[in-house]
């Protein structure tokens, strides 16, 4: 004779459910066509699936008319997950696009756009020159805090510097560079939109994934020499070099 189940009251709880803030990477789409964009987007997760695998996705509709053309968000999704991608949800768009991507299952999200077409009124400050780039400067990105398990950080158009440690289970892209000033033990893509001469320096390899322009290695595919160093990666004779600084 088998035990009755216990009932919600014989134990303490079992889950919480608490506001949180978690960052995601942001699909902005562009065009209601979405058989182009699932071919578009085919060929991007290709350069770096392993980043791609499994990847939670928000949707921006912001550039999208709000009482324009409706994508079908169906076949959204089903091209998101056909290349590995979470889709969550959509932020953005008007009612009728919100109301359609509902009727997809897909959340709607909080939008944390500034609405750049209607500012709200402030005195317009006196104009200023901007500050004159250094000579040969690229735009990046500089991450002071410790990159966490889950998180996931692109640097677009430019190289990435992180000068904390990167965890397992973390994920850092840049289209240019990668720089770790500390311990890399998650994953980390540079070149993402294809560029070879791209390189991945760290101070401490014991990373998860490493790949430059869509060219890759796992942890078990590195020699245990190269591991917990000071290295240099870097693509060439189609295969990643790994060497020591």
């Amino acid at each position: 004779m088998s035990a009755a189940p216990p009932g919600p009251e014989a134990s303490g709880p079992l889950f919480e459910i608490k506001g949180g803030s978690i960052s995601l990477p942001v699909l902005k789409l562009l065009s209601c066509d979405v058989a182009a964009v699932a071919v578009q987007l085919g060929a991007k997760v290709r350069q770096a699936p392993e980043f791609f695998r499994h990847a939670p996705v928000a949707i921006d509709l912001h550039e999208l008319p709000p009482e324009g053309e409706i994508p079908d968000f169906l076949q959204l999704v089903q091209a998101l997950r056909t290349c590995g991608l979470v889709p969550v949800g959509v932020r953005g768009g008007g009612p009728a696009l919100q109301g359609a991507a509902q009727e997809a299952e897909l959340a709607v999200l909080a939008d944390t756009k500034t609405d750049h077409a209607h500012p709200a009124p402030k005195p317009a400050p006196a104009p200023k020159a901007p500050p004159a780039p250094a000579p040969g400067s690229l735009p990046g990105k500089l991450i002071e805090q410790p990159v966490r398990s889950g998180q996931r950080i692109y640097a677009p158009g430019g190289d990435l510097v992180v000068l904390a440690p990167v965890s397992a289970g973390a994920e850092i892209m840049a289209d240019g560079n990668i720089h770790v000033y500390n311990a890399l033990r998650g994953r980390a893509l540079a070149g993402v939109q294809g560029n070879l001469e791209a390189r991945i320096f760290c101070m401490d390899l014991d990373a998860e994934l490493i790949a430059i322009g869509g060219h890759y290695k796992i942890s078990e595919h590195l020699d245990d020499s190269v591991r917990n160093k000071p290295v240099q990666i870097y693509f060439r004779d189609n295969s990643l070099i790994i060497e020591d600084l």
